[in-house]
This record gives structure tokens, C-alpha cells and sequence, in this order.
């Protein structure tokens, strides 16, 4: 654990880092604190699933063009007033949910909240390439995030679904929109570690003539794999809710999550600390096929401890995986413009998530959650067989970029 204490001993990180995690720290809790408010006052899987995708299409919309914004403008100048507008007009859905309005008024505050939240993990991300001194250093890092982010997902669901079951059914939205406001201030307000404004330049050689960044070699497949694995995130959450809810206790559906999560972030910060030979290319692939296999084993789970105990070994796989594609879209991408490649990972996520939880809540609805578990066991092995095909491309790709940074070096 060396690794990690000394990148938190660089000067601000310390600071920016645990504000980064009480800014995004809410997020964890938006999936299933939606699906338990609207089901618990609704009584609709199919709403419930439709609302939560609706906040992360509009979350997954916007957060590669602020991420752009942020790369030209600065993350305090473009973030500060988006995460405030992002918590009203969250107050405003949760308002609106528990004096029962109809269910079209729900996707507009949704979808706006989503739209202007930006991306805090990405952002944070963005300053630790800046920080930090050396590539192992960013490994330390970037791995220590995608931990972080885990431990999110550990806490969050617990908290959400406490306080919507204990308290009132709309509570488990709150949290959300006070650590969005509160973190976000403090966050977007450190200005001495946040990365600075840099001229862009033309790049055609490497963006192609539009500079579009999805059109680099080798970034497509990266961040098409996380559009796939999301969708079985999305469908997770609502079916972990109504899985647990049909054997007896759906407040048993946040332990669940909470261990597939808990799984992860231990993975997570034993693969940071480990300096890996095997190449960058070949270790996300290895991590897919091993996703694919745990999610493949969702349709069998008949209650909630087997699907906490697989929760927990499939979660494994998670962490090292975005580790993975967060690292590679690093190298890929031009680094005056890692903020907006970092963000079209969360992106692509955020409509995997959103369509997973809209198709997930229909499946619930119309044949029960065990159809929404195949569509987990889908997500896992199309997101294999994307990274399968692409392969040869993403490894040539990373090589190109390793050379070209290298030759840049001893010029």
C-alpha cells in the first residue's frame, strides 16, 4: 500500500480527493433511491425504470460536452454552477414524487439533474494526471479512484435503502442532492490543484478533420464496452429490487448491491497496488472474460444470500475493468483533452445504465425479474465478444500511442 500513500502525500490530494468522493458520493444512491421511491409510492417497476433511465441518459447526454467545456474553460468556471442547478432540480423530482404528481412530470427534473451533473470521477481523474509525477504513480491513482467509487456503491445502496424503507419512501433521494451540492462546492473551489486551461490546437493527425475524439484509433471499442457492461448495471439494480422483493424482503436488495460493490473495490485497490507486466490491452480482456462469467451466473441465483455471495465474486471483476478502460483511454487520447475522454467512458456507462434500468423495469413488469437477469447474463457476454473482435485494433492503437509519447519524450 506504499503506492498509494505517496500519491497522497502530493501537494492538495488529499483534499481534492475526498472531496471528489463526497461529490459523486450521492450518485450510488440514485439508481435504487429512484426505484424504491417510485415503487413505493407508484407501485411501478416500469415507471421506476424509465425515470432512472431518463436521469441517465440526461447524465451520460451532458457529461462529454461539459467535459469538453471543462477542457477549454476550466472545471470551477463550468462545474460550480452545474452541480448546484443539478441538486435543485433534483429537490424539484423528489417534490414531485412524494405529492404523487403524474408520472410524465417526474422525467424532466430527472432528466435535467442528470444533464448538468457532469462527471465528478472523471474531473477528479483529470487532476491526478495532472499531480501526479509518473505513470506508476497514475496507476496508483486511477486504480484508487475506481476504488473509491466502489466504496460508493458499497454504502450508498444501504443508505438509500434505509432511509427509503425507515424513514419515507422519497428520503433515499436526499443525500444525493445535499453531497452533490455540498461536495461539488468544495470540489470545484480548489483551484490551486485543478488542471489548467490549455490552448487547443488543430490535431488532425491524431483526431481526425472534425476532431472528433471517438474517431482515435482504439477509442471507440474502449468506450463501447463500458455502453455494454452498463446495461447490465442498469438491469442489476432493478432486478436485485425486485428479485429480493419476491423472495420476502426487498430491503435485502441493498446488502446485495452493496456486496457486488464491496467486491469490487477490494479488487480494485489490490490490482492498484500491483505494477502489472502483462500488457494494458490484454488485462482488459482478461478482466472482461472474467465479468462475463460472473454475470453469466445471474439467471441461477434462486435467493438473496447466493446472489450477495456471487454479487460479491462477480464484483471483483468490475473495479479492474474500468481500471482498464480509464487507463487505456489515458494513453489514447491527446492529454489536453483527457477530462472529455474520461467523461465518454461515464458517458457510454450512463446510457448502458439507462437503457439496462428502462428495459430491466418492462422485463419485471411483464415476466418477472428472472428475464431481467438474462439480460444481465447478455450484457456480460456481448461486452466479451466486443472486446474479442476489437482487440487487434485497441492493442495496435495503445502501441502507437506508447511510441508516439515515448518519441515526444526524447525529443
Amino acid at each position: 500500500m506504499r503506492s498509494y500513500a505517496e500519491i497522497m502525500r502530493l501537494p492538495g490530494a488529499r483534499s481534492f480527493c475526498l472531496a471528489a468522493l463526497i461529490a459523486r458520493g450521492g450518485g450510488a444512491m440514485m439508481g435504487i433511491g429512484t426505484v424504491m421511491a417510485i415503487t413505493g409510492l407508484y407501485g411501478s417497476y416500469g415507471l421506476a425504470g424509465a425515470v432512472t433511465a431518463a436521469n441517465g441518459l440526461g447524465w451520460a447526454a451532458g457529461a462529454a460536452p461539459l467535459g469538453n467545456l471543462v477542457d477549454r474553460f476550466g472545471q470551477r468556471r463550468v462545474m460550480l454552477p452545474c452541480c448546484l442547478t443539478s441538486a435543485g432540480m433534483l429537490v424539484v423530482m423528489i417534490v414531485a414524487i412524494q405529492l404523487h404528481a403524474p408520472g410524465w412530470v417526474l422525467f424532466f427534473p430527472a432528466a435535467i439533474s442528470g444533464f448538468v451533473a457532469g462527471s465528478p470521477g472523471a474531473l477528479v481523474r483529470a487532476r491526478w494526471a495532472h499531480a501526479t509525477k509518473n505513470p506508476a504513480q497514475l496507476h496508483s491513482a486511477l486504480s484508487l479512484e475506481s476504488t473509491l467509487d466502489e466504496l460508493c456503491f458499497v454504502i450508498g445502496p444501504v443508505v438509500a435503502t434505509v432511509l427509503s424503507t425507515q424513514v419515507t419512501a422519497v428520503a433515499g433521494l436526499v443525500p444525493p442532492a445535499v453531497l452533490g451540492a455540498l461536495g461539488g462546492t468544495w470540489f470545484y473551489s480548489q483551484q490551486a490543484t485543478e488542471p489548467p486551461v490549455q490552448q487547443r490546437v488543430p490535431d488532425a493527425a491524431r483526431t481526425g478533420p472534425r476532431g472528433f475524439l471517438l474517431t482515435m484509433p482504439g477509442v471507440l471499442p474502449v468506450v463501447v464496452i463500458p455502453l455494454v457492461v452498463g446495461l447490465g448495471f442498469g438491469a442489476i439494480d432493478v432486478s436485485v429490487v425486485a428479485a429480493t422483493e419476491a423472495w420476502g424482503n426487498k430491503g435485502n436488495s441493498a446488502w446485495v448491491l452493496a456486496a457486488m460493490s464491496a467486491g469490487s473495490a477490494i479488487a480494485g485497490l489490490l490490482y492498484g497496488a500491483k505494477i502489472w507486466r502483462v500488457s494494458l490491452p490484454r488485462r482488459f480482456l482478461i478482466g472482461l472474460t472474467a465479468l462475463a462469467l460472473g454475470f453469466g451466473l445471474m439467471p441461477a441465483m434462486r435467493s438473496a444470500l447466493m446472489l450477495g455471495l456471487l454479487g460479491f465474486v462477480a464484483g471483483a471483476t468490475v473495479a479492474p475493468s474500468f481500471i482498464n478502460a480509464n487507463s487505456l483511454v489515458q494513453v489514447l487520447v491527446p492529454p489536453r483533452r483527457l477530462t472529455e475522454g474520461l467523461a465518454w467512458v461515464g458517458t457510454f456507462v450512463g446510457v448502458g445504465s439507462a437503457a439496462g434500468s428502462a428495459a430491466a423495469g418492462q422485463l419485471v413488469d411483464a415476466q418477472g425479474y428472472r428475464a431481467a437477469f438474462w439480460s444481465v447474463l447478455g450484457s456480460g457476454a456481448v461486452s466479451l465478444l466486443v472486446a474479442l473482435i476489437s482487440f487487434r485494433s485497441v492493442n495496435r492503437a495503445h502501441q502507437a500511442a506508447v511510441e508516439a509519447r515515448q518519441a515526444a519524450r526524447e525529443a
